[in-house]
């Protein structure tokens, strides 16, 4: 009874979405209307009952309940149970229903929290939220439904993708969903925005913490999916430039450039129609990217293969709500007024050429994801890979990186770049220095990963400058949260740009005894022997790394999967503070000499990747709290109406 009951809740729950919609449509029709006071009932009842089908679903994996269709083609008796869990969202309905309930949930806490718009503008808000969702009530009650029975239960169940059965599965997606969620609940305050004219300071404010939030989460989700790809594909590479990987980077670079555009709006009353822009750019591109993983036109290990009749209803729904909001942005951006004027040389004018940025590069990565599919509609087959992403999007991000270096000194409204002419000498002359220093170290290392190295040391530095001169104590959190964010960039770049110049790579094949070097560590294979887990039987490598007289074991491993049948290789990390040892063992020499393929990189500072990435969550995080604190002591918005 647990899934006709979770079904039931998505019947319900999708009344409610319908409820809330026209209750929403008749006030902007009318200004009036006895469904008005039932709104926020509906939102509320919404979220209510998709948490409890999301749950149901949970409770149906965890119990493997295998006469639930789903459960059958995802689970299976003998796996691990956090992977019966996480199994929930791992497969396409689920994770559709995930979607649907944090949209929900959303909703609900709008309606719950908001209270510094006036009530019409939240009212358009939650109807525009309600709208989306009826989009995707209508994808899973017709033709995604999670809790479809299966007659007659299989006995065992047909199991989860193995490249799926890692701890990265239990907090990677959700972390991306509430993040795309996050960009819907912008998508959805623009729109009630430019509905009720109302796109201001005010409204922004009320945007910004949502903004931030999906940021973060988006932020942490791909970080995560990066490393989780990184030890768990056994290729050697955090970032291939997949078009699943693209999907969740799209948004980001949306949510970037809509995260600076929006705060400048609430603070300095500017950038208005460019936020409204951004808004619905951010939640086009989080749809774009669920109609890329869902629709079943990708080969990926990240994507979902579905049938096309459901990707056509994922590709209809992204074309509804994308086409209708840039016709509803064509009719009524004329009526929304002129913001505050700025010069070119100014705070603003940098936050300016720093969304220019990203856009070019946003731009460029969809342009290279889309083209080929495109391409093979015609009847065409062409491969964009990482030579194109690499060589298009580098320079650009030189030009971002610059504009990290010097945006954030400039004053608000105007300024004279001879005020900072000091600190431009100084970062010219960090450039410079670094740059001939790496040089010198290796002359061979190509121009962009030298540029990186330097502009990443300089933004480390002037990561800081903005808390030059002020009294820490009384520093609202939000700078310290930019400047940790800023130097977490420097961080990820720094990584980035050393493991390309300086990775080395050493690809053999070794008996039991035998040894091979890389970058100075000298590795031997020793033992191998045969390893049971949960679900899978392994051989594993005993390998001692050694350099400067230390000695370490890694235990790579590969891994056969039967349910469902599946090889895969484990990689052995060892992490010193200066980069990464990875070790992958696949399988005999076809020789059959007793040698084992084995393959060895060294990853100068590799992990600065990540480390960086965590400082960008936790400089949003640390803005964002600081921007709570300070909304929660502020009294409501009073002017029309308390929503």
């Amino acid at each position: 009874m647990i899934a006709e009951a979770g079904l039931a809740a998505l019947w319900l729950a999708a009344a409610m979405a319908l409820l809330q919609f026209i209750g929403g449509l008749t006030l902007l029709r009318s200004g009036a209307g006895q469904l008005i006071p039932l709104i926020k009932p509906a939102a509320y009842m919404q979220g209510a009952l998709c948490a409890f089908a999301f749950f149901a679903l949970m409770w149906l994996f965890y119990v493997t309940d295998l006469s639930v269709l789903l459960v059958a083609s995802n689970s299976h008796i003998d796996k691990p149970m956090i992977f019966k869990l996480a199994g929930t969202w791992g497969n396409h309905e689920g994770s559709m229903l995930l979607w649907v309930a944090v949209l929900s949930a959303s909703g609900a806490a709008i309606a719950l929290l908001e209270k510094r718009v006036e009530a019409k503008t939240l009212y358009a808000t939650l109807a525009v939220q309600a709208f989306i969702a009826l989009g995707f009530f209508a994808f899973l009650l017709f033709a995604s439904n999670p809790f479809e029975r299966l007659v007659p239960a299989p006995l065992e169940g047909a199991g989860l993708n193995p490249l799926l059965q890692d701890v990265g599965l239990a907090f990677h997606p959700p972390t991306l969903y509430i993040g795309y969620v996050g960009l819907s609940v912008a998508f959805s305050f623009a729109l009630g925005a430019l509905l009720t004219n109302q796109v201001g300071p005010a409204f922004a404010r009320a945007m910004r913490p949502w903004v931030l939030a999906a940021w973060i989460f988006l932020t942490i989700g791909i970080a995560a999916g990066s490393y989780w790809a990184y030890y768990e594909l056994g290729w050697g590479g955090w970032w291939f430039w997949d078009p699943v990987e693209n999907a969740s980077l799209l948004p980001w670079l949306a949510a970037t450039a809509l995260l600076h555009s929006v705060s400048v709006l609430a603070t300095r009353n500017a950038l208005r129609a460019w936020t409204i822009m951004l808004a619905l750019v951010a939640f086009a591109m989080s749809m774009a990217g669920t109609f890329l993983v869902r629709s079943g036109i990708l080969t990926s290990v990240h994507a979902f293969a579905v049938d096309p009749e459901r990707g056509a209803f994922i590709l209809a729904l992204m074309l509804m709500y994308t086409g209708l909001a840039f016709v509803i942005f064509a009719l009524r951006i004329g009526t929304v007024k002129q913001g505050e004027p700025f010069q070119l040389i100014s705070r603003e004018g940098g936050i300016v050429a720093n969304n220019i940025f990203l856009s070019v590069i946003l731009a460029v990565v969809l342009i290279g994801t889309l083209y080929p599919l495109a391409a093979e509609a015609m009847g065409d087959k062409i491969s964009v890979g990482p030579p194109y992403f690499n060589k298009a999007t580098v320079p650009i991000m030189v030009l971002l990186m610059l504009a990290l270096l010097i945006g954030p000194m400039l004053r608000w409204r105007r300024d004279d770049i001879m005020r900072i002419k000091y600190w431009l000498i100084g970062a010219a002359a960090i450039l410079l220095c670094s740059g001939i220093a790496v040089w010198k170290l290796a002359p061979d290392i190509g121009i962009f990963p030298l540029l990186g190295i330097a502009l990443s040391l300089a933004l480390a530095v002037a990561a800081w400058l903005p808390l030059r001169g002020r009294k820490l104590l009384r520093t609202p959190l939000p700078v310290f949260g930019m400047v940790i964010a800023h130097f977490g960039i420097a961080v990820s770049v720094f990584g980035m740009a050393a493991e390309s110049g300086f990775s080395k790579e050493t690809l053999t094949a070794l008996a039991p005894g035998e040894s091979a070097e890389v970058s100075g560590w000298k590795v031997t294979l020793g033992d191998i022997k045969p390893v049971v887990g949960d679900n899978w039987v392994a051989v594993e490598g005993e390998m001692v790394a050694g350099k400067n007289g230390d000695t370490f074991v890694l235990r790579p491993q590969s891994r056969q999967f039967f349910k469902p049948e599946m090889q895969t290789s484990e990689a052995a990390l060892l992490t010193r503070w200066n980069g990464q040892l990875y070790a992958v063992i696949a399988q005999p020499d076809q020789e059959g000499d007793g040698r084992w393929q084995v393959r060895l990189w060294w990853k100068p500072f590799v992990t600065f990747i990540w480390y960086g990435g965590v400082l960008i969550a936790l400089g949003g995080t640390i803005s964002l709290f600081g921007r709570m604190f300070r909304r929660a002591k502020k009294p409501a918005i009073n002017k029309w109406e308390r929503a």
